[in-house]
């Protein structure tokens, strides 16, 4: 099944807002009913495909099929950029301005490799294509030529398993929650729960560094990775002979994050973990955001550490998003101060254990226990936030997210500036927001910050949400962030990076680019400025 083309995965979970939902939203910020319906698929102006008839018999040949290669409307605007607020607006007003001129779906490294030649030999660009799920402009390249979408869900095998070395290796379009059903077969599981996780792909992870929900305790998605495969114009990289090496730089490492502009990624080893035997998550109220902080940085340093921590600040926990299920709700709008969840995994002792332990240093640091119905209210709707956005946008609503980083001394200056500078620019357009925030990453040394803005669409929505992400950009940089934590860079914030990176670091990665792609067919634009 593919997306909801003009919104977030499965049409059949969208949900209208309740009426006092709806009344708060008028009521708080002035929000106005919706006016025309969004343009139907059908109804979207699509030209015909400008493939050269050469260069479609080349793909043709290159994936052995004619259902592999498709031109048709409805294909090409479902491929169409992400799944962020503007992309979406954009959408359900008919703007199909960056359509792809085909979709190519191959089955395999060798057949990747051929259209990444034919490409190469035909001058046309090319968009590796997961689940669709970037919300940072990863799916629009910056490209006045031809290009087509190379969308990998033909890629989606469980190719090996090494059960003594718990290892897994894995397809680039394997969707997470069918990679979860074939590990679990064999008794294992990768631990790896984002909000996209319904709709994301393994090798979509892999190439934005994405981090899921149970961070906490099994880490990251590029702390998962053993090896991978990459397919470039130039040939084949492979990567990760061993669990850790002093054989030089650690080229894994450039492939991760590299968002398709230096090739696809074609096959990732993980490590993997045994099923849980338990799994259990329970809510903790802090009287203040920085009370709760300051229990989740000891929690982090000093153990012992939960597998799923978050803390929601007071307006994410008044509103209700820390228990997406309770939105509007009148235990949301009764409840004061902070809540966090804290969630543990494993096998009954161990789980125990740490939750016994956990809940020590939690009352310590000031918390109060509110039981496992929050926790599990969490966890019932831990991915629909992005369906609620959904809700919100037909509600007449301008609802978006962005996130950073930084080490725990800067958490409450990089917190109290992205909050200023998205609540003055969006006042000033006559849109004042509601601004929420909450932890959901935690390390030793730092920790995450992920911002929930809702407002008024207002007039132009784009213009003011452009004028609202530049002024948090500036601010997270100023305040000593990163301009990502996990949604990655591709165009909308690759100009921050290049700052973040510096110019010797940026031409580090173009010399790197130019070498695996030097015609820069590969996602042009995207986390790197096009030459």
């Amino acid at each position: 099944m593919d997306m909801l083309w003009s919104g977030w995965g499965d049409p059949a979970k969208a949900q209208p807002l309740p009426d006092s939902v709806v009344g708060l939203l008028r009521e708080l910020l002035g929000v106005k009913p919706r006016g025309a319906e969004p343009v139907a698929l059908e109804d979207i102006p699509v030209p015909p495909s400008p493939l050269d008839p050469a260069a479609h018999r080349a793909l043709l040949s290159a994936v052995d099929g004619e259902d592999h290669v498709r031109t048709d409307a409805e294909t090409r605007i479902r491929h169409t950029r992400g799944k962020s607020t503007p992309d979406l607006l954009r959408m359900r007003s008919g703007d199909a301005a960056d359509l792809p001129a085909a979709v190519v779906l191959p089955a395999s490294h060798d057949e990747v490799l051929t259209v990444l030649r034919t490409c190469a030999e035909h001058g046309l660009g090319l968009v590796p294509f997961g689940g669709g799920t970037s919300v940072v402009g990863g799916l629009a390249p910056e490209r006045r030529g031809t290009f087509v979408a190379l969308d990998l869900r033909r890629m989606d095998r469980l190719i090996a398993l090494d059960p003594v070395s718990r290892t897994a290796t894995l397809q680039p379009g394997l969707r997470a929650p069918q990679a979860e059903a074939l590990l679990a077969e064999h008794g294992f599981t990768l631990g790896h729960f984002p909000q996209s996780y319904e709709w994301g792909t393994i090798g979509g992870f892999a190439a934005t560094r994405s981090s899921g929900q149970a961070s906490a305790g099994y880490g990251r998605f590029d702390e998962m990775v053993l090896g991978l495969t990459l397919a470039t114009p130039e040939g084949t990289l492979d990567t990760g002979r061993a669990p850790r090496s002093a054989a030089g730089p650690d080229l894994r490492q450039l492939v991760l994050g590299s968002e398709g502009a230096f090739g696809v990624i074609t096959s990732v080893t993980v490590r993997i973990r045994p099923v849980p035997q338990v799994r259990g998550y329970e809510g903790w109220r802090f009287a203040s955001f920085e009370a709760g902080a300051a229990a989740l940085r000891r929690l982090a340093q000093d153990g012992p550490r939960p597998t799923v921590l978050r803390l929601s600040d007071e307006t994410e926990t008044l509103i209700g998003l820390a228990q997406p299920d309770a939105i509007g709700s009148v235990d949301a709008q009764r409840a004061a101060g902070c809540t966090a969840i804290a969630g543990f995994e494993g096998t009954e002792e161990d789980t125990a254990y740490r939750r016994d332990r956990a809940a020590a240093v939690l009352r310590d640091c000031g918390g109060t226990p509110l039981g496992e119905e929050p926790g599990q209210r969490w966890a019932q709707g831990r991915y629909s936030a992005p369906y609620l956005r959904d809700s919100l946008l037909d509600a007449g609503a301008f609802a978006e997210t962005l996130e950073t980083a930084t080490f725990w001394s800067r958490i409450p200056e990089l917190y109290a500036s992205v909050r200023d500078a998205l609540t003055a620019t969006l006042t000033g357009a006559g849109t004042p927001p509601l601004v929420m925030c909450h932890i959901s990453h935690v390390y030793e040394n730092g920790a995450s910050l992920y911002f929930t803005v809702v407002c008024a669409q207002g007039d132009d929505a784009l213009a003011h949400w452009t004028r609202a992400k530049h002024a948090a950009g500036e601010a997270i940089l100023a305040a000593g962030g990163t301009i990502s934590h996990h949604h990655g860079v591709g165009t909308d914030h690759r100009d921050w990076y290049v700052r973040e990176a510096g110019p010797l670091g940026v031409e580090a990665l173009r010399a790197v680019k130019r070498r695996l792609d030097p015609a820069g067919l590969l996602n042009p634009g995207v986390l790197l400025p096009t030459d």
